[in-house]
């Protein structure tokens, strides 16, 4: 079994930052990409920024030059700085991993979300 742990989430007014954590647990064989999506009420769940294994990073435009994505992958973990929230950025933000708990058979891993609230 897999395990994804998130933390870190809160309210926060507009300008501050937050950081998430996440860490993976369990029968992992191999980790792939490790990154963080966010779904807000009424809209789909989009990708905000993952890393692969080798650092290479993909983020969501909203949020370039705010968030920043860290790994560290001796202790199955993936960081998320957001510095500059907005209100928009308010969502559920949900850890995903995707591993292998065997060779050759990576697929998505989630976390259960971790709220994030952006208001004054």
């Amino acid at each position: 079994q897999v395990q994804l742990v998130e933390s870190g989430g809160g309210l926060v007014q507009p300008g501050e930052s937050l950081r998430l954590s996440c860490a993976a647990s369990g029968s992992i064989f191999s980790i792939n990409v490790m990154g963080w999506y966010r779904q807000a009420p009424g809209k789909q769940r989009e990708l905000v920024a993952s890393m692969t294994t080798a650092g290479v990073t993909n983020y969501a435009d909203s949020v370039k030059g705010r968030f920043t994505i860290s790994r560290d992958n001796a202790k199955n973990t993936v960081l998320l700085q957001m510095n500059s929230l907005k209100p928009e950025d308010t969502a559920v933000y949900i850890c995903n991993a995707y591993l292998s708990t065997q060779p050759f058979r990576p697929r998505d891993y989630w976390g259960q979300g971790t709220q994030v609230t952006v208001s004054s």
